[in-house]
């Protein structure tokens, strides 16, 4: 089996609703329109798309929707959409400030939302999860972000890596994400998208289609 290069790989996306000054986030229509998208352009070799799911923009109140995204990966690695393979939790956010694609390094165990989430909730300087210790203590991703960075670059995106991805809900969902991540064996990745004003939904569309084959290709063995 070793000699057949890259096991499968299963990925689960999210992406989020609208929020407070952000009328249309351009990640629910992403993940909405996901699915059919890749079944008419093909899906890459060897890599199954596991779930779509578009989450409340909300911290603690949306845990639910966002622990059985989850639980589903954890299922697919247990008992087997593919052998061997890797399960990425891949989660889409808006940074409407932005005018490239962001892929994110790390997040923080910080929550403090400049304005309420979509549930009213508003914390500040609050761990978000209080056992981890300090609000300063970070999480870094396992996906090689560099690497992926160099590919999609090379196909003509304009993308760069970061390490901040601000204290609101996306590096609250992004923390969550990656410390189940390291506890369950699996990966996890947050990528911030501009409006579709700043770069056009179809050529969004590409990218995550070019995201996801990247994703694909790599060599994940441990």
């Amino acid at each position: 089996m070793g000699s057949e290069g890259p096991s499968g790989v299963t990925v689960h996306v999210t992406g989020f609703k609208k929020f407070h000054g952000v009328a249309e986030n351009p990640t629910e229509k992403i993940v909405r329109n996901l699915e059919s998208f890749m079944e008419k352009r093909g899906l890459p070799k060897g890599l199954t798309l596991g779930s779509c799911t578009v989450l409340e923009t909300a911290g603690q109140g949306g845990l639910g929707p966002l622990y059985e995204v989850f639980e589903s990966a954890i299922v697919d690695k247990e008992y087997g959409l593919n052998d061997q393979g890797q399960v990425i939790l891949l989660h889409f956010g808006v940074n409407s400030g932005t005018t490239r694609f962001a892929l994110e390094n790390q997040a923080i165990n910080e929550a403090t939302f400049r304005c309420p989430d979509e549930l009213g909730w508003k914390p500040q300087r609050a761990p978000i999860v209080s056992s981890d210790g300090s609000i300063s203590n970070l999480r870094k991703t396992t996906v090689p972000v560099n690497e992926v960075n160099k590919s999609l670059q090379q196909m003509g995106f304009d993308v760069a890596p970061s390490d901040d991805a601000g204290r609101f809900v996306c590096n609250y969902v992004y923390y969550q994400s990656l410390r189940f991540a390291e506890q369950h064996g699996i990966k996890s990745l947050f990528v911030h998208f501009p409006l579709f004003t700043t770069i056009s939904e179809e050529v969004q569309m590409n990218f995550v289609a070019s995201l996801l084959k990247v994703l694909a290709s790599q060599n994940y063995a441990q």
